[in-house]
């Protein structure tokens, strides 16, 4: 490995904005057909590092050292992945024009037939199946595991001698995590070298050759990847590695009545000219002060279920009760009563807040929207939520950019229970956190559902280790409920094979999986 010609180079890499680093002395190689991984927590300077790569940096920022690629192309796979795709085309639209302006040195009669071959490689190469289908529909129809396979496949198309995946399994199921870890080591056995930005360590272990370990913008850790991950050194490695918390989310002897109930439900998504059955649900329940895992691969119907208890998707028939009475479809229809009771904490928490206003005053909102209370109140209620979710005054007056991801998710969670809600509906809302954050921010949701009229939570999740704690586990795939109970027995003894093969996946995710 060590023989390789060094393709791209950091050296001394300093990122200050008003007077703080970002990045502070960072310096790494990258060579041709390898992995190198950047981990910490949220904050930690990991995405800074990569887009410097790019030439990449936060506005009004102020560099030091050196960044040199050489000549090389780079491609840049973000950790969400909607923001770099066009919310207006459809997806097979931006693949074939980006397939076609690498076919322009053919005859002009071989040009259709080999970009489309190139964009079918593509999306082969990133593990999305029923690629026709996926190609006719816009970015939003897509599942964020969907999203992120799609931007894969640009990068692909790139011909980048260099990629920089920016957590590239975030969102993602146990199985789809082993295929998009197989196509990565693909792309390195090919020659390609890979800047892996992640907080998954399993995925770490199997895929990198080197490892750095970042903490405040500096790197506290760095070697061979399993030097690093089997005997650290450092004590913020170590504690990125510690074990998953096991306390459950709520009481299952203090669950009440019925509280959402979904009869019937059958969503659809619009495709091309015809509408496509996306999720079927005979009947799911959520009582009061219980909290239902939802699991399943990517694009097995999670965030639609999700968004059609919110009121975000309306294409459905079927029935969502609150305390058995109907909920309307629409959010827009729905009394300002009824969009208190639902809250909806978004997976891309970045995307949920307007960059240009701060996040205090976004927060502070939902208590005057919703309840009617004054500007003043609302906005000490905000502040004191902020406060308790571990965001301080100094933080919260900040603008959105400006904040960490596992902050910001926090922030959204505080401007959910602002509303007072009765269902606090969580979509992936750890996906994209380091180790730490994670355990932090599910310990948090643990004390919120305990305290007396904490909500009852609907956590829609791809990670097992998020779900173990839950009261029950529903199982989703091809869009219908395919196992469900309480956590014991479907985590410990499934019944379905679809649930049997996540676990299985999920146990066996730290075989070697470089060729």
């Amino acid at each position: 490995m060590n023989e390789n010609p060094v393709i791209a180079t950091v050296s001394g890499l300093t990122v200050e904005i008003d007077g703080r680093a970002l990045v502070d002395r960072v310096s790494l190689r990258i060579r041709p057909g390898t992995v190198t991984a950047l981990v910490g927590a949220s904050g930690s300077g990991k995405t800074t590092t990569g887009l410097a790569l790019l030439g990449e940096y936060p506005a009004g920022a102020r560099v030091t050292g050196e960044v040199d690629v050489r000549g090389a192309r780079i491609g840049y796979v973000p950790q969400h992945p909607a923001a770099v795709l066009n919310p207006a085309r459809r997806t097979g639209s931006l693949l074939r024009d980006m397939a076609r302006r690498q076919v322009r040195d053919l005859p002009r009669s071989r040009r259709r037939d080999a970009a489309r071959q190139r964009v079918t490689e593509a999306l082969d190469a990133a593990q999305l199946t029923g690629s026709e289908e996926v190609l006719d529909r816009y970015p939003h129809q897509l599942s964020g595991g969907q999203q992120q396979r799609v931007v894969l496949a640009q990068a692909l198309l790139l011909g980048a001698r260099v990629i920089v995946a920016d957590e590239p399994t975030t969102g993602q199921d146990a199985l789809t995590k082993r295929r998009v870890v197989g196509q990565l080591a693909a792309v390195a056995a090919r020659g390609i070298a890979v800047l892996l930005l992640s907080h998954d360590l399993d995925v770490v272990r199997e895929l990198a050759d080197e490892v750095l370990v970042m903490r405040g913008g500096r790197v506290v850790e760095q070697g061979p990847v399993h030097r690093v991950l089997d005997a650290p050194t450092h004590p913020w490695t170590k504690e990125l590695l510690a074990e998953p918390r096991t306390l459950p989310y709520a009481d299952p002897e203090l669950t009440g009545a019925e509280l959402l109930t979904v009869g019937g439900l059958t969503a659809r998504h619009r495709t091309g000219g015809s509408r496509v059955t996306v999720l079927s649900v005979d009947r799911l329940t959520l009582r009061s002060g219980e909290c239902l895992a939802v699991v399943g691969r990517s694009g097995s119907g999670k965030t639609t279920l999700a968004r059609c208890l919110a009121g975000l998707h309306r294409d459905h028939t079927g029935q969502v009760l609150l305390e058995g009475k109907a909920l309307p479809r629409s959010l827009r229809d729905r009394s300002r009563e009824q969009l208190a009771a639902v809250q909806y904490v978004f997976q891309d928490a970045r995307a949920a807040f307007d960059e240009h206003r701060p996040v205090l005053d976004q927060v502070a909102r939902t208590a005057v929207r919703l309840h009617g209370t004054g500007h003043r109140e609302a906005t000490a209620e905000a502040r004191q939520v902020l406060t308790d979710l571990g965001l301080d005054e100094i933080l919260a007056r900040r603008l959105p950019g400006r904040l960490s991801g596992g902050e910001l998710q926090r922030a959204a969670l505080a401007r959910a229970l602002l509303a007072r809600p009765r269902v606090l509906v969580c979509d992936e809302i750890t996906s994209g956190l380091d180790p730490v954050t994670r355990r932090s921010l599910l310990d948090l949701l643990a004390v919120l559902m305990r305290r007396p009229n904490g909500p009852s939570v609907v956590l829609i999740t791809h990670d097992l280790d998020t779900a173990a704690p839950a009261t029950r586990v529903a199982v989703l795939d091809g869009g219908q409920v395919v196992e469900e109970g309480p956590r014991e027995r479907i985590l410990t003894a499934p019944q379905h094979p679809f649930t049997a093969a996540l676990l299985g996946a999920s146990r066996g995710r730290g075989a070697a999986a470089r060729p």
